[in-house]
């Protein structure tokens, strides 16, 4: 097969469309045909050896006006459509790489930092904070008798100079350098604003701006940090996620205001890099979780000796210059550092989607269906400036597939085995259903919860934090949904995604062959409890 996409002019309104779809059947080796009268364009997919200049022909004999946009030339030819991107994160570089595959000509535009959230302010920074957190716990508590344990030293700015270094060397290996080498992607720097469906105006930095004309058009600009509107907060030094990762001096008190996944997994790393960490949280942590999850690791990190104080506001907050006396109500909080971690907002303000028509919910995030489509046919968006899971791995592969689906193609996203995780420790990881998700849905379900001690793993670390749980369909025992809080939990949930994903019954999933002394392990166990006391099984039984 092969897709080609064809500008069409002459069009009034959306029976002109239809009517052209139906000429476009009538070809032989035509095998679909959708018009779009809003973007103008044609998109038909036909038998290898059908020339597209039969297809405008066609166009053509029904009265309107055609030309070949192109075809996704397998030798790399482009085909003359225009696609720009507004953004420069993973969802975008992963559509600007597979639109040029496809023949596209693309040009990027970006406002700030080149590479967008994850290798600059997310994922890669607070990994390598978490990790060197994690190494300093170790140093100072860990359960083996015969290992001395003492209080890290922490050299806070040293940390953070070999963090940002590595930053800019993924960001350059991963990014600029793709920027550099290939031809088919131009980056133009400045703010995009929608003067229509189809131009892109760009204020540059100089104040002067630039129109860009698209065949098709990409929105993926990200989020940013929410800041609530507490009396008091606003002009104070506050810090959000992104101050706190390259803050090269540690707190004496840190107030964390938050109780997800941004929040925890800086408090626990202030905390374990010498930090005394008072968390304060709106409601449960992690409160869109299954309860037990939120539960458990709430006295982990009271273990640890982390303040946390659930189903709690903030009133107001005040900075003497020194020290941040934030008000919950029953008492004031005192100390020299306020983290900020409330939500993030997408990055759609200022842009006049509007004037595209392109619809938001809310919040301000941009509408999508499985296709990464908007409102707008021919206007695309991906990652978390959208209504999809806000995590960089579905961001990438639905660039990928807007990619394809912008030059001719047909890929959808299926995000029913969508894993997510919590780099907490232990780990909170998940995929699937959870059993109020499922009751939701209709479903009936069975669940079995296996606390840590029943896995030889972590009786060999000596380390039983958490457990596994799984969510099944009563009425056939296939697999709905798997939630972890375990050391290495995102390691583990991955097997539970494989299975979901080939819809496998918790029998299958346990009577396969898993390693001996692993945590996935305890996946296999967890679902013998469906079927027996795991208690009275030999260390390794099958």
């Amino acid at each position: 097969m092969t897709a080609h996409v064809l500008r069409v002019t002459g069009m009034t309104c959306d029976h002109c469309a239809r009517s052209i779809e139906k000429a476009l059947s009538a070809v032989a080796g035509v095998s679909r045909a959708e018009v779009s009268y809003a973007a103008g364009s044609a998109q038909v997919e036909t038998a290898a050896d059908l020339t597209v200049s039969t297809l405008v022909s066609a166009i053509k004999a029904a009265g309107y006006g055609a030309e070949a946009l192109g075809d996704a030339a397998a030798a790399g030819e482009t085909t003359g459509l225009k696609v720009a991107i507004i953004g420069t994160g993973s969802g975008a570089f992963a559509a600007a790489i597979r639109a040029v595959e496809g023949g596209a000509v693309v040009t990027v535009i970006e406002a700030g930092q080149i590479g967008g959230t994850c290798v600059n302010v997310g994922c890669v920074p607070s990994k390598i904070m978490i990790r060197a957190a994690h190494i300093a716990h170790l140093q100072s508590d860990n359960p083996f008798d015969g290992l001395k344990k003492q209080p890290a030293v922490v050299d806070r700015a040293a940390l953070v100079a070999q963090q940002q270094a590595r930053v800019d060397e993924l960001r350059h290996a991963k990014y600029e350098s793709i920027l550099e080498s290939n031809p088919g992607i131009t980056l133009e720097k400045g703010f995009a604003r929608f003067k229509d469906a189809h131009t892109l105006v760009v204020k540059q930095a100089d104040g002067s701006e630039k129109e860009i004309a698209a065949d098709r058009i990409l929105i993926a600009t990200g989020r940013a940090p929410a800041i609530p509107d507490t009396p008091g907060l606003k002009g104070t030094p506050y810090w959000t996620s992104t101050d706190a990762l390259v803050a090269e001096e540690l707190p004496q008190h840190l107030i964390v205001h938050g109780g997800s996944v941004v929040a925890l997994e800086l408090a626990q790393a202030f905390l374990r890099l010498g930090a005394r960490v008072t968390l304060v949280a709106r409601s449960a942590l992690l409160s869109r979780e299954d309860p037990a999850i939120g539960d458990t690791l709430k006295a982990v990190l009271e273990g640890e000796g982390m303040r946390i104080l659930t189903d709690t506001g903030v009133n107001n907050v005040r900075f003497d210059g020194k020290l941040f006396q934030v008000d919950i109500g029953t008492e004031t909080l005192s100390g020299d550092r306020l983290l900020v971690a409330t939500g993030r907002k997408p990055n759609t303000a200022g842009m006049n989607l509007d004037s595209a028509g392109v619809n938001t919910d809310a919040g301000g995030a941009v509408i999508i269906d499985d296709h990464m489509r908007t409102s707008v046919p021919h206007i695309y968006a991906v990652g978390d400036c959208t209504n999809q899971p806000q995590f960089v791995y579905v961001a990438a592969a639905a660039g990928t597939r807007a990619a394809i689906n912008m030059t001719g193609g047909d890929a959808a996203l299926d995000l029913s085995a969508m894993p997510a995780v919590v780099f907490t420790d232990p780990q909170v990881a998940t995929v699937g259903l959870s059993e109020a998700q499922a009751a939701r849905l209709g479903l009936e379900t069975d669940s079995r919860t296996l606390s840590l001690d029943n896995v030889p793993r972590a009786l060999a670390n000596f380390d039983t934090r958490g457990f596994i749980k799984l969510v099944a369909e009563k009425a056939s025992g296939r697999l709905l949904g798997a939630q972890v809080l375990a050391a290495e939990g995102g390691e583990i949930i991955q097997t539970a995604v494989l299975a979901i994903r080939n819809r496998m019954t918790v029998e299958e999933l346990a009577g396969l062959l898993f390693p001996y002394l692993t945590m996935v392990e305890g996946l296999k166990l967890c679902a013998q409890t469906f079927f027996k006391d795991v208690k009275q099984l030999s260390c390794c039984a099958g």
